[in-house]
């Protein structure tokens, strides 16, 4: 018993060995030229182990015959069935409660495959006893409980366990105290910020509501430094988004040697010369893209207007669905893109339109051609836009540090429980930013006082008519967190809107404004 890879969860697939008068080599069952090319690899390996490659006609079949078999992971159950099958003795083993997954080398050690852990999640819901991987797969793997997880270095290792006769023991891992323990541990902290009070406020409010979020501002500003620590004041992952963000991070390969359960929500910061593939996925080869491995975590596009125009419309649909469907001509697959989109850019090509020292240098006109580059169905999905200017000199040396990240997170936290019970019906909403058009009639709508002042507010502004929903998503964002330090949840869920939410709301739509980018 042996497995592969569709989407980001694994299917099973059995090993078929028989031996038969004659001579020659052959795999059925769909295989790709990895999967061909073992014959190589497992000849060389008996070779060097040892063992004696039986002298008949040996076919091998890998069910279920009429899916696509790809890559090197079944040259290790091959070997064994070949092994099994070729001494009348080790024939009669036991074999249907092991699942064995593993790449061989010519020397016959055991190389590392990429989909370790949702192999060893099958292989526990389909209630099998063993789980055999490669050395540096093991602690990946071995997160499952209630199955014996043992890595093996060559294969005779693997032989041994098969035939009950290794001393290796299985690994065991304290899922939850491992968890625990990294999941407050970050390279960055927002204690180390200089100022930007102002734009740590509306990431913490973009954080505390799931809100996609842009910063603008010279080169210099801070941008890039503070999208790194918003990780630090997310919400902890939960042990179930935690195994399902390591399973997209398996299958892509993207796990370090000896990784084990991730812990820390996923920060992804792509170039802009990405291609729509990589961020999208698929590939001749179908693995998750850029906006898969940001599940549950955050997506960093620096330098936002920068990237291909073509690149950036593809996020337009995960970003609404929070799941992005692959299809090719031969397969079709679905991979979760649940991500906080942060982005950043500058005002202009030139970096300094709106600088308070340095005069811009663009063309008439550049700032808003610039600003065009991004479409509007795309600045639509973000809520929140704050600009960014030059922190100054006396606040850059200052010995002082800020707001530590425990303290933001700490606060994030307390208003994510309020809209986790606020939701606690609605199927598929977590937050405030996945309120529809129904739910923030119902909990995000002003009384007439305040809808008269956001009327007038947003007609002084010039703002444009799709900023009223986004402005309303995040002042109940705003509300929460305002409540959450001072009532209980039962309280907090039903808590009116008021006009000072409202207004700090409106003053993260600056992009909105029909007058930015045309004063010179």
């Amino acid at each position: 018993m042996t497995a592969a890879i569709a989407g980001i969860d694994a299917f099973p697939v059995v090993v078929e060995t028989v031996l038969s008068k004659g001579a020659g080599f052959s795999i059925v069952g769909l295989p790709d030229a990895a999967v061909k090319e073992s014959y190589q690899r497992i000849t060389a390996a008996f070779a060097e182990c040892g063992l004696r490659f039986p002298h008949f006609k040996t076919l091998v079949n890998l069910a279920p015959a009429d899916v696509k078999k790809e890559g090197a992971s079944f040259d290790l159950p091959t070997a064994l069935g070949i092994l099994l099958a070729g001494n009348e003795e080790w024939s009669r083993t036991e074999t249907a409660s092991v699942m064995v997954t593993g790449e061989l080398s010519l020397s016959g050690d055991v190389l590392p495959v990429k989909g370790a852990l949702p192999m060893a999640i099958l292989a526990r819901k389909m209630g099998l006893r063993k789980l055999i991987v490669p050395e540096a797969n093991v602690t990946e793997a071995a997160v499952v409980n209630n199955l014996d997880v043992y890595g093996v270095s060559t294969l005779t290792e693997a032989l041994e366990i098969i035939l009950g006769t290794s001393t290796i023991n299985p690994v065991r891992i304290d899922t939850r105290a491992l968890f625990n323990a990294g999941s407050t541990v970050f390279d960055f902290d927002f204690a180390e910020v200089k100022g930007q009070e102002t734009v740590k406020r509306a990431i913490e409010v973009a954080c505390a509501g799931g809100h996609n979020l842009i910063m603008t501002g010279p080169p210099g500003a801070g941008k890039s430094m503070m999208a790194k620590r918003i990780p630090s004041i997310l919400p902890p992952l939960d042990m179930a988004e935690a195994l399902e963000t390591t399973k997209i991070h398996s299958v892509a390969g993207k796990l370090k040697r000896g990784s084990m359960l991730m812990t820390t929500r996923p920060f992804r910061t792509p170039h802009h010369t990405v291609s729509p593939v990589a961020l999208v996925g698929g590939g001749t080869s179908p693995m998750p893209g850029e906006i898969s491995l940001a599940h549950n975590g955050v997506l960093f596009l620096d330098e936002f207007p920068e990237f291909p125009r073509t690149v950036l419309e593809v996020l337009r649909q995960p970003i609404e669905d929070r799941v992005i469907t692959v299809s090719r001509a031969k397969y079709t697959v679905d991979y979760p893109s649940s991500f906080m989109l942060v982005a950043s850019m500058n005002p202009c090509p030139c970096g300094y339109y709106g600088h308070p020292t340095r005069q811009c240098t663009c063309m008439p006109g550049a700032v808003t051609k610039y600003m065009n580059r991004i479409s509007g169905p795309l600045m639509d999905r973000i809520d929140i836009q704050v600009e960014i200017q030059p922190v100054e000199f006396d606040e850059l040396t200052s010995c002082e540090p800020g707001e530590s990240s425990v303290a933001i997170r700490q606060r994030v936290m307390n208003a994510r429980r309020i809209q986790q019970e606020r939701y606690r019906d609605e199927s598929g909403i977590h937050c405030n930013a996945q309120m529809n058009s129904r739910l923030i009639h119902k909990h995000a709508w002003p009384d007439e006082e305040g809808m008269r002042k956001l009327k007038e507010r947003l007609e002084k502004l010039s703002m444009s008519a799709r900023a009223f929903d986004r402005i309303l998503r995040v002042a109940r964002t705003i509300a929460d967190l305002d409540y959450s330090s001072r009532l209980p949840i039962e309280e907090c869920i039903h808590a009116p809107i008021l006009p000072r939410h409202l207004n700090e709301a409106i003053g993260y739509r600056s992009l909105d404004r029909d007058t930015y980018g045309q004063t010179y």
